[in-house]
């Protein structure tokens, strides 16, 4: 379906069209085009009709709902009524089914929108590319020999193939903006404890975020705004009041210093990649360059406490249930299980070193631009990349710009910047603190200039 989230919610807000009628066009389009694609783990049809009744009983009561008959999926992580949430296990596999859905999952439905199903994965959330030995790989639609990324790859193949408009997904180290780059479609990692994670199966709580994704910069706006407000059920979330990026979008960047990340951020980079920033900044006409002071070491703290902290998560599974974990991620958290914890403790305080030296970088700059992955979408079943001469393991390195930003919680929307004939890649929109406003004015000027779209998978035409 090639309809937006806006435009969903408008024709049935105004009576013109059913939420019913749009339900079932996503569910058509999902099985016609989910077998070359493997977003979704399980459609939910029968929930998605009732919830679709129920919303067109609700506007023909005029109920005003922001997100009316949007049928969007969700990562397999959150609990959604009903499923068992796998969070890409087979360990997971005959766990109860969840009693009552995720907070962000209930604040969609409050919103009017619709589930249709849970999406694919890496296990646990620990992995870039989705390629889930349990599910099967996820596929890029724009190239179905190639990776989604991830780890909610599911949830951005799922987007960019136009079988729904909006996605929920996680981002720990990249999750969100690493497959929204490859997949061409724009996504936002909001402010650590900006959106509610009660619901949610946890990797490593210190570091997990939760956030949108969709195939327009003002669909991804709205069903932020939709996501907002406090939760008592999660005491990582804030207790500040919902801030609305809607406007945003269309505020300009007038005023509003922009400068692009040198140093760390342009070391590996391929030809695609560096071309996707100039872009982006020759549009923006940002000529200011800029470090961000020892992201290396942030991104080093983040491995030693994500390893830690998942290791010790699941150290149950790996002791009894070891050969059932998937060999990408279990040896991983063999060694986090085993790290001396004066390691963890040593990158906690490198963790909040690392976030005081960056708060300076904020007398000097509003919004930061970086790519958002070192390439393209690379070949399913490929284990390395070269990047500025050097051979690296692929599955971490698609991580090497991501991990520095949500090492420290700072807000990003991932910007797809298309060209003609080549896969997708993106760029990420970055802010201090708590101004995700600031993400979605200058991704809106990227949209404005006629810079960044997501581009349609021939897949979906």
């Amino acid at each position: 379906m090639t309809a937006g989230a806006l435009e969903i919610a408008a024709a049935v807000g105004e009576g013109a069209a059913t939420a019913v009628s749009f339900a079932q066009a996503a569910l058509d389009t999902i099985a016609r085009l989910d077998p070359a694609v493997n977003a979704f783990t399980v459609v939910t049809r029968e929930r998605a009709l009732a919830e679709a009744h129920a919303v067109d009983r609700r506007v023909a009561a005029k109920e005003a709902l922001p997100l009316a008959g949007v049928p969007y999926a969700v990562k397999n992580l959150f609990d959604v009524a009903g499923v068992p949430t796998l969070a890409g296990a087979k360990v997971h596999l005959q766990r109860a089914k969840a009693a009552r859905d995720a907070t962000l999952v209930a604040r969609m439905r409050d919103a009017g929108a619709v589930l249709v199903g849970t999406l694919n994965m890496d296990e646990f959330a620990y992995g870039f590319t989705t390629e889930n030995t349990h599910f099967g790989a996820t596929r890029n639609p724009h190239d179905t020999t190639r990776i989604a990324g991830g780890s909610s790859g599911g949830s951005a193949a799922a987007v960019a193939a136009r079988m729904v408009p909006l996605a929920l997904a996680s981002d720990t180290n990249g999750s969100i903006r690493v497959p929204s780059s490859l997949c061409g479609i724009f996504g936002l990692k909001p402010t650590y404890g900006r959106l509610s994670r009660r619901g949610a199966f946890p990797f490593v709580d210190s570091l997990d975020h939760l956030g949108p994704m969709a195939t327009t910069l003002g669909d991804l706006a709205a069903c932020y705004d939709a996501l907002q407000g406090p939760d008592e059920d999660d005491p990582a979330c804030t207790q500040r009041k919902p801030e609305f990026v809607r406007d945003s979008c269309d505020a300009g960047i007038a005023g509003l210093r922009i400068a692009r990340l040198g140093g760390y951020f342009e070391e590996h980079l391929t030809p695609s990649a560096h071309a996707a920033v100039e872009r982006a900044c020759l549009a923006l006409d940002a000529t200011r360059v800029t470090e961000l002071p020892a992201a290396s070491l942030g991104r080093a703290a983040a491995f030693v406490i994500t390893a830690s902290e998942g290791g010790a998560r699941h150290l149950a599974h790996l002791r009894h249930r070891r050969d059932d974990l998937e060999p990408h991620s279990r040896e991983r958290f063999v060694a986090g299980a085993i790290a001396p914890a004066a390691w963890y403790a040593k990158a906690q305080r490198v963790r909040r070193w690392y976030r005081d030296a960056v708060r300076e970088i904020w007398n000097g700059a509003d919004v930061l631009i970086a790519a958002a992955t070192p390439c393209e979408a690379t070949p399913i079943g490929e284990e390395w990349i070269e990047l500025n001469g050097v051979r690296m393991p692929l599955r971490p390195s698609l991580g090497l710009l991501t991990q520095p930003i949500s090492c420290i919680g700072l807000p990003v929307v991932t910007v797809p910047m298309p060209r003609a004939g080549r896969l997708p890649i993106g760029v990420q929109v970055i802010a201090a603190p708590w101004r995700e406003d600031l993400c979605f004015r200058v991704a809106g000027a990227l949209v404005a200039t006629g810079a960044s779209f997501s581009p349609m998978p021939k897949l979906a035409e």
